[in-house]
Formats: structure tokens, C-alpha cells, sequence
């Protein structure tokens, strides 16, 4: 009773830290409850995260693992929130709209031209490339202060394409659960993605209750203007953190292997983090999205089934939208 007692203080008193993506405090009796992710279907891949979660915090279990070496990774697009379209492409098209009405001789130039005409095509020719410099056109040549400004307006008012709610509602409710429980539990979560850090770090805090010094993203060049005393971008990128380069982002950051990495397939993206993950000194879990529920999200995989080949192959634990989500999204 007495051990219960001290166990229920310690959740109370980390829980106190910490704060659920919509800005609310932990609830803490719903993950000290018999389920503490109550948006998941029972089965394999839940009952394995619990498991290894209790495991690996229970202090007298082998698989222990002190709370400075919990660290856990996340991938955001696709992983977190809803990828169809990319919602670093829908803020581009708004930035690049908000440029031309103070600059409009902007218009006239790509990429900017295609972006506020709308122009699709110029990207699906253009691939990676054109979106890089779609990116880099509207998130440079301006103050952080000026950029983190532009950024939040944009969280507040936008929807989200094909199902018109806001952008909060593309957060998937399971996975809200899972960093709820894993706060709880003393791990520290970072967001390490293919999408810019600055726009991350900018809603990170209010949509998943994680800081901006734990965001971890593909960034451009900084310099510091000694007249202004101001940190300003320049169109020219600094690290792609997207596939092998996760790893590397992560090295940097943190210095250390996360011990549970969880991304998605749908562009080979992960696989680098999830078996860089796989490669520390403790019992590890990794988790993959499977995007396969086209009735209540989308539906869409590889050409070549990458990543569901690298979980099969490397046995990490495959989250089947379909099957293992009761819920997908937050209701409104």
C-alpha cells in the first residue's frame, strides 16, 4: 500500500510538469487508470507498448532505464498529424500570399507565381526540388520574430484541406494518448521531422505540449545582424532532416539513441531513425504508422513497401491505423 502511495505522488508530481496538447493539464487518474491509452483497440502493438513502457521504468526490473536516457523520438507528418497534404506546403502557399501583398512585384516570380496561382503541376514536375525552394522563398529573409508571428496566425486560422477543421483536429487522438503516458512515465519526447524546426517549434507546445528546444527539423543557414541585434534565415540549407539525415539530427541535438522511435511509412523517411533507435544499449521499441484506414483517414503506402519490409525485417512494431485506432482524430 505504502509502495502504491509513492508511486501515485511520483506520477502527481511529474504530471505537474507536463501539459496535454490542447493546453490542458496531464490527466493523471485517466494514465494511472488499467488503460492509459483508451483511443487504442486492444491488441498486440498496445499491449506491447505498455509492457515495454512499465518495463523499462519499473526500478527493480532489468531492463530499467534511468530517466536522463529515456528519450523518445517522434516523427510529426504522417506520425502525429494528418500528411495529406503536408502542412508545411499549406503554410508556404499562405506565407507566399502574405509576401506578394506587401511585395506584389513578387508575383511575377517563381516560385511564388505558382503558389499564389495555385499552380500544382509546377510542383508534381518540380518534385522535392521545387518545394525546397517553395519553403525557402517564404520561410527566409525575415526576423524569427516576424516569421514566429506569420506562424501562429496561420495555426489559429487555417483548415485543413478536404476535411475543412482547423489544423488541430489532424492530430491523431492515439498518439496524444501515447505522449501523455509517456510524460507520466519520465520520458522525454522530442519531434524530430522533415518538416522546418522554426515552424514546428511554433505550435509544437500548444498542439502536443512539447517545448521548442525539443524539436529537432530540416533547418536553413542563420546569421546574426549586429545592427538589429536579430537572428535572420538566408535561402540556403543548413541539414535536410529527413532520412539518413534523422540520425544525424538527432546526434546533434540530443547525443544520444533514443530508446523509442516512432514514424511512418509512406516515403521511406524513418527507417534511418528507427534503426538508429535500434542500435543503443538499451531494450528498445520502435513503432511504424501504417497508413491503411482510406475510410477514416487515408490510404497510401510505398511502391516498394520500404519501411514495412525494414519493420518486418528489423521486428518493430507496425501500427495499423485500421486495426489498432478506435479513434483517429480529436473530437471537435
Amino acid at each position: 500500500m505504502k509502495r502504491n502511495l509513492l508511486v501515485v505522488i511520483l506520477l502527481l508530481s511529474v504530471a505537474t510538469s507536463c501539459r496535454k496538447a490542447d493546453g490542458e493539464k496531464t490527466d493523471v487518474a485517466a494514465i494511472v487508470d488499467t488503460d492509459p491509452l483508451p483511443s487504442w483497440n486492444d491488441g498486440e502493438v498496445k499491449r506491447a507498448i505498455i509492457d515495454y513502457v512499465n518495463r523499462v521504468t519499473k526500478d527493480s526490473s532489468v531492463d530499467y532505464i534511468p530517466a536522463e536516457d529515456r528519450i523518445a523520438t517522434f516523427d510529426n507528418d504522417g506520425t502525429l498529424w494528418a500528411e495529406r497534404p503536408y502542412v508545411q506546403e499549406l503554410f508556404a502557399f499562405y506565407q507566399a500570399k502574405q509576401m506578394v501583398a506587401k511585395q506584389p512585384a513578387l508575383a511575377k516570380k517563381q516560385p511564388f507565381k505558382a503558389m499564389v496561382e495555385g499552380d500544382k503541376a509546377f510542383f508534381a514536375k518540380g518534385g522535392d526540388k521545387a518545394l525546397i525552394a517553395a519553403v525557402g522563398a517564404t520561410h527566409t529573409g525575415m526576423s524569427e520574430d516576424e516569421f514566429e508571428a506569420s506562424s501562429k496566425t496561420f495555426f489559429a486560422s487555417a483548415t485543413y484541406p478536404g476535411k475543412n477543421v482547423p489544423l488541430k483536429q489532424i492530430r491523431y487522438l492515439p498518439q496524444l494518448e501515447l505522449l501523455d503516458f509517456l510524460r507520466v512515465h519520465g520520458f522525454k519526447i522530442y519531434i524530430c521531422t522533415g518538416g522546418t524546426v522554426e515552424l514546428v517549434r511554433s505550435m509544437a507546445r500548444d498542439f502536443y505540449g512539447i517545448p521548442p528546444e525539443q524539436i529537432i527539423g530540416t533547418s536553413f543557414k542563420y546569421v546574426y545582424a549586429d545592427s538589429s541585434r536579430k537572428i535572420y534565415r538566408e535561402p540556403a540549407l543548413n541539414h535536410f532532416n529527413d532520412k539518413e539525415g534523422k540520425p544525424v539530427g538527432i546526434q546533434l541535438a540530443i547525443g544520444k539513441h533514443p530508446v523509442l522511435a516512432c514514424g511512418n511509412e509512406g516515403g521511406k523517411g524513418d527507417i534511418a531513425m528507427l534503426a538508429f533507435s535500434q542500435a543503443g544499449k538499451y531494450p528498445s521499441l520502435q513503432l511504424l504508422v501504417n497508413h491503411d484506414d482510406g475510410a477514416r483517414e487515408f490510404e497510401y503506402s510505398e511502391p516498394d513497401s520500404a519501411s514495412l519490409k525494414a519493420a518486418n525485417k528489423n521486428h518493430w512494431r507496425i501500427i495499423s491505423i485500421k486495426n489498432d485506432w478506435k479513434e483517429v482524430f480529436p473530437k471537435p
